[in-house]
């Protein structure tokens, strides 16, 4: 079993992801079929304007790097927020680099963004999946987590969206 170390996002780190991160996202949005990919790109944009108008600094946020010794294998954004029965943290983003996807890093990472919660005193994880993110949402339900609502939609024959 692997185990990494989550180290706080450089800015640099943070710049490069930013970019990436919101074409993925926006991405992501088009491919589930919620929106045409233009919308799907001024959402995006709007989304992370509001989510981090402070980049790294925003109150509430943390943004880590996951690393395997030396080698940087993923990206993790949690939210942390303070409810009346405690802390919860919502996961935003988590993602391993593409060339190591399937070899156990996504599952690493749960279990070291788990550790840094319970740390923290947080007591629930939540998050959002893509519904056409089978491999993603197979390695939730391995990972404990429990489906909290779903969105559907059902495509017309013959009429793109």
């Amino acid at each position: 079993m692997k185990t990494l170390r989550l180290a706080p996002m450089t800015d640099e780190q943070y710049e490069r992801y930013r970019e990436r991160a919101e074409e993925e996202y926006a991405q992501n949005i088009a491919d589930s079929g919620a929106m045409p990919l233009p919308e799907a790109r001024e959402k995006s944009r709007a989304d992370y304007q509001r989510l981090l108008p402070a980049g790294l600094a925003t109150e509430g946020h943390r943004l880590w790097t996951a690393y395997d010794g030396d080698d940087e294998v993923g990206r993790l954004w949690l939210h942390l927020e303070q409810k009346s029965d405690g802390v919860h943290a919502f996961g935003y983003d988590l993602e391993v680099r593409e060339d190591l996807r399937r070899k156990g890093y996504g599952r690493a990472m749960i279990q070291a963004a788990e550790r840094v919660c319970r740390e923290l005193g947080v007591v629930s994880i939540g998050l959002n999946v893509f519904g056409f993110n089978a491999g993603a949402r197979a390695l939730y339900d391995e990972m404990g987590f429990e489906v909290t609502s779903v969105q559907m939609r059902k495509r017309l024959g013959g009429q793109e969206m």
